[in-house]
């Protein structure tokens, strides 16, 4: 196994997005947080996130090996670059250095025990989706809509144990969205998905109902994407401007959803469309952040 091998199967793009929620959640409840225990959250809590989504990754890759094979056969552990045993090791080693940093983290600052728990609870459920949550379908699309959202509320955690509403609302949108994409993917991975006996919305009630359910997830994140306007979110101005250009986005999303032929190709264009969505949400949830102290 070679270093970028490792690297390549925790997803490292998918990590770094991730943690991007983290650094979110911390700087929209920055307010009133002395510098040093800021500075603290964000190294830990970015580090945390970044190895416990890497240990997810990892492992959803082990469970996912036969259906890779058909789907993905470009990943290491098909291509034959990683065996099972190798990426059985980088999970442990990948979780156990994830929640050491959230440890570290809680007993440096004398942070309460929930911020532990929820690092707990982030690996917890990264390996029930690889064993269990995937081929349960649509379970298994909340569960990674809940893994990677949980890293707003995770960040703004670390600050303090008082959640505001918008952080709330930030998470519901990122939540609806991603679970809007894990159904269009399972619309597009169904022929891989169906010879494996994975349960997606898309076997269970076709394609053409499974998008009708993505648009109401994508929906669901367009009303909860607009109410923070309508908190005290440190920034109002900046984050207007930019969930604007992330609502057109959506928007045009939905109506590709709503109008294409639900071919192969259209269904990959809708997910990297939605991914693009996501991530112009959480841009507009960072510059809702911006404000003079530090």
């Amino acid at each position: 196994m070679k270093f970028k091998d490792a690297i390549e199967i925790s997803r490292p793009i998918n990590c770094l997005m991730g943690a991007l929620s983290v650094v979110i959640g911390l700087l929209n409840t920055r307010k009133n947080v002395p510098l040093d225990k800021f500075t603290i959250n964000l190294i830990l809590g970015v580090l945390t996130y970044i190895f416990l989504a890497a240990a997810g990754n990892t492992i959803n890759d082990v469970y996912d090996i036969e259906i890779d094979k058909i789907n993905r056969p470009d990943r290491p552990i098909p291509r034959g670059s990683i065996s099972l045993k190798q990426a059985k090791k980088l999970f442990f080693l990948f979780l156990g250095i994830g929640l050491i940093l959230s440890l570290v983290n809680t007993l440096v600052l004398s942070l309460p025990l929930i911020s532990l728990a929820l690092a707990f609870f982030f690996g917890f459920i990264a390996w029930v989706y690889a064993k269990w949550g995937k081929k349960s379908g649509f379970l298994g699309n909340i569960i990674v809509g809940i893994s990677f959202s949980i890293g707003l509320v995770y960040g703004a955690y670390l600050n303090s144990p008082i959640i505001p509403p918008y952080i709330l609302y930030f998470f519901i949108t990122a939540f609806s969205l991603l679970v809007a994409r894990e159904i269009i993917k399972g619309c597009e991975d169904i022929e891989g998905d169906k010879s494996h006996g994975v349960k997606t919305l898309a076997i269970k009630i076709g394609i053409k109902a499974s998008r009708n359910v993505s648009v109401t997830f994508a929906l669901l994140g367009v009303v909860f994407f607009i109410l923070p306007v309508f908190t005290t979110i440190l920034n109002k101005f900046l984050f207007i401007i930019f969930m604007v250009i992330g609502l057109i986005e959506v928007g045009y999303v939905i109506v590709l959803m709503l109008t294409s032929d639900l071919r192969k190709e259209d269904l990959k264009k809708i997910s990297l469309l939605l991914k693009i969505g996501m991530f112009l949400g959480l841009i507009a949830f960072f510059f809702a952040s911006l404000y003079l102290n530090y």
